[in-house]
């Protein structure tokens, strides 16, 4: 009997919002890669492809086998390990009493949960000497993401990551950035008291694992910097 199986989820948008997708990669207890598979959404969010991941992972592997899952997106970890109690508590608000983003996806990855053995592994994406997984799924949802076209395999042929350089290692690593990294030009705190956002003067790494960019809109996401739709599901 299988003891354990290692796997990998990811999703992808180019634009976020843009051509979005998800993929993920099953493989043996020691982490070897044996079968994979990507989907298309259309237009949609990367927190969508995250969870939509994740969503196809657990439906597509044996439930009576413990699973660790490796992610790149502390968003998806935290929704279903940290934040998922205290929504189905609030009838699924959030602690400010707005509705739960991205609803009907956590409630059926809350349902697949039900009754199993999965543990969560945060790995950080795009790094040199990063989780081969992590990687594998990570370009497998971004082809899918770009061509929307749903695709999958076994150990012969992987999707191959592209080369990470040390520059742009360093470049995803620096997810906490001081408030001075920020424009000071802040908008106005916009009604029912959403969090102010400010225009990035560095590209930087949300709490989300996902990038932004140079003059994209941020906003505090914890302790950190981050995209605005990240703030709003967290709080």
């Amino acid at each position: 009997m299988v003891e354990r199986v290692i796997a990998a989820c990811d999703g992808a948008a180019k634009g976020n919002p843009g051509p979005a997708a998800w993929a993920f990669v099953v493989g043996d207890g020691d982490g070897v890669p044996q079968r994979w598979q990507a989907g298309p959404l259309g237009h949609s969010t990367n927190n969508v492809g995250e969870l939509t991941a994740l969503e196809q992972l657990l439906a597509a592997t044996d439930r009576a086998v413990p699973l660790e899952v490796r992610l790149d997106s502390t968003y998806t970890r935290d929704a279903v390990t940290t934040w998922l109690a205290g929504w189905k508590r609030n009838g699924w608000k959030t602690a400010g009493g707005k509705p739960v983003a991205n609803r009907e996806l956590i409630q059926r990855i809350d349902a697949l949960l039900e009754d199993r053995d999965v543990t969560f592994v945060y790995v950080p994406a795009h790094q040199v000497d990063g989780d081969p997984l992590n990687a594998i799924a990570d370009k497998a949802a971004s082809d899918a993401a770009r061509t929307q076209q749903a695709a999958g395999g076994t150990a012969a042929d992987l999707p191959v990551p592209d080369p990470v350089s040390a520059t742009a290692a360093r470049s995803t690593r620096s997810t906490r950035k001081p408030a001075a990294s920020a424009s000071a030009s802040t908008s106005a705190a916009r009604p029912g008291g959403r969090r102010p956002t400010l225009s990035a003067r560095f590209p930087g790494t949300c709490p989300c694992s996902r990038p932004y960019g140079k003059g994209d809109k941020i906003t505090k996401v914890g302790e950190a910097w981050g995209h605005p739709e990240c703030a709003a599901a967290a709080s």
